[in-house]
């Protein structure tokens, strides 16, 4: 133990700067289409709206290479890798075209896996408290209503356990939704999210939390 203690450790950044290339070049990579205002995400429908006009305005302030999202990106790559090692499908890109007012647009989404009969959306969270959250169960609606299927699993992987929750899909208005998140007349749409939003130290709407 004393000679552990007693050597001297030289910083490196070579894993590091690896980890932050491949975030980055995935943020590069959807650049473009994140400044697309003819494209709405998934998640942009069940988050706050004036998100996404932020984003739309300023995409670089999007870009986020925290230890707790690399984290869940990695624990994403390997569950996703024994998934497919079962015979679901991952990382499954899918778009639907929506006219709202006469205008086209493309509501785009990502699921983390699919088979014939389910569809999986893995989450990481930082505690287990609540969980299933309202939020991740609409995400997860969403993909059953835009992807006609009838069953999900929404998986939870936090620091205390590994749960899971069989959900049934459940009738939505998706063109409702999607006018609220164009139009920009939800903002926010959950009590909490000023609190983690990288727009909110310049967003009017932000919401103070109770103390």
């Amino acid at each position: 133990m004393d000679l552990i203690l007693s050597r001297e450790y030289k910083a490196s950044n070579k894993l590091t700067r690896i980890l932050y290339l491949r975030e980055y070049s995935n943020f590069k990579d959807r650049l473009g289409e994140m400044t697309n205002p003819r494209v709405v995400y998934v998640t942009d429908m069940v988050s706050c709206s004036q998100k996404r006009y932020y984003r739309l305005s300023y995409p670089e302030l999007a870009f986020s290479f925290e230890p707790v999202l690399v984290l869940g990106n990695l624990v994403h790559m390997g569950l996703e890798k024994l998934l497919e090692e079962e015979g679901y499908k991952v990382e499954v890109e899918f778009e639907k075209i929506f006219k709202i007012n006469g205008v086209e647009f493309r509501v785009k989404g990502r699921v983390d896996a699919i088979n014939s009969s389910e569809v999986v959306e893995i989450k990481t969270t930082r505690t287990d408290i609540k969980i299933p959250l309202e939020h991740h169960i609409l995400q997860l609606q969403l993909y059953l209503n835009l992807l006609n299927r009838e069953k999900g699993i929404l998986i939870y992987i936090t620091p205390e356990r590994i749960s899971e929750y069989q959900i049934d899909r459940e009738e939505l208005d998706v063109s409702r939704i999607l006018l609220e998140t164009i139009e920009n007349t939800v903002h926010p749409r959950w009590s909490w999210e000023c609190k983690y939003c990288t727009y909110a130290r310049i967003c009017p709407y932000k919401v103070l939390s109770e103390k």
